[in-house]
């Protein structure tokens, strides 16, 4: 298995693609791709405002929150509250989206994959201590979304910190051990065969 570790400080700072607010680009496929040509995509925001979400044709969303009070989301005319204490929650990037906040602005954790091309999965993971998982995958992401922790496997120790994000390859089915405090979102990506023609690939998982 091998493990690189982006950190916070080299998230690419970038324009929401309305052009509403600014996002944090953690991890994109192809490297380098545009919000137009992405296969997945890996991104954090703050939302201050409500309005409008960004529409991504052809990609399956999951959004989580970070921080803040909350969101609720009008998709398609219904409605989702979206708290820090929630699961991930999955739903079409194309489908019309609308935000409003609950009270103070929040930041959000946004996994994009391309419909047909691959499918994703969002856990919410807290560490408190030693938390031990498998994980499904290629690749794997592990994103630290509060507090400081070691990413143990048979091969190393790394240590990483809040908004550092963990991206692990040829790692189906190995264990992962987590020492530390704090909570962390994994994220596994698979591809499909290119003849899959599936309309949707998103998943979440519950806490």
């Amino acid at each position: 298995m091998a493990i690189t570790i982006l950190k916070a400080e080299n998230h690419r700072r970038m324009p929401w693609k309305n052009g509403g607010g600014l996002t944090a680009e953690i991890a994109v496929h192809p490297q380098g791709a545009s919000v137009e040509d992405f296969d997945w995509r890996i991104s954090m925001a703050t939302i201050a405002s409500d309005g409008p979400f960004s529409v991504f044709p052809g990609i399956d969303r999951t959004l989580s929150v970070l921080a803040g009070d909350g969101i609720v989301l009008d998709i398609e005319g219904q409605a989702t509250t979206l708290t820090r204490e929630c699961a991930p929650l999955a739903f079409a990037a194309d489908a019309c989206c609308d935000a409003r906040l609950i009270g103070s602005a929040i930041t959000d954790l946004n996994v994009m994959t391309r419909r047909g091309r691959f499918a994703h999965m969002v856990r919410r993971l807290p560490v408190n201590g030693t938390t031990l998982t498998q994980v499904h995958g290629n690749p794997v992401l592990l994103f630290c979304a509060e507090g400081r922790m070691d990413l143990v496997s048979a091969e190393q120790t790394i240590k990483f910190e809040e908004h550092d994000c963990a991206v692990m390859t040829g790692c189906n089915a190995l264990p992962l051990k987590l020492t530390g405090k704090g909570t962390t979102y994994l994220i596994s990506i698979r591809a499909f065969p290119a003849e899959n023609k599936s309309k949707s690939h998103c998943a979440s998982a519950p806490d």
